[in-house]
């Protein structure tokens, strides 16, 4: 279980790298992918401290950190 939550957080690291920011309820869809493994994703990144989260207009959205964004612009 532990090898699917790392890869889908890879996954969801890469979508994150492409966009902005992400509305959280709309990852599974994006992903094509159960809820449950993308929200523990979330979870695995967050406590890596690789995400930031913040709510917008009753939505909670997340983005990579700062920190996560250099790293992805300097391996381009």
């Amino acid at each position: 279980m532990k090898k699917i939550i790392g890869e889908m957080a890879g996954r969801v690291w890469r979508i994150l790298a492409e966009k902005e920011h992400v509305d959280i309820s709309k990852l599974p869809q994006i992903l094509k992918e159960k809820g449950e493994i993308v929200y523990q994703a979330l979870g695995w990144l967050a406590r890596e401290d690789k995400i930031d989260f913040y709510k917008k207009e009753g939505k909670t959205f997340v983005s990579l950190s700062h920190e996560e964004r250099e790293i992805f612009k300097k391996s381009l």
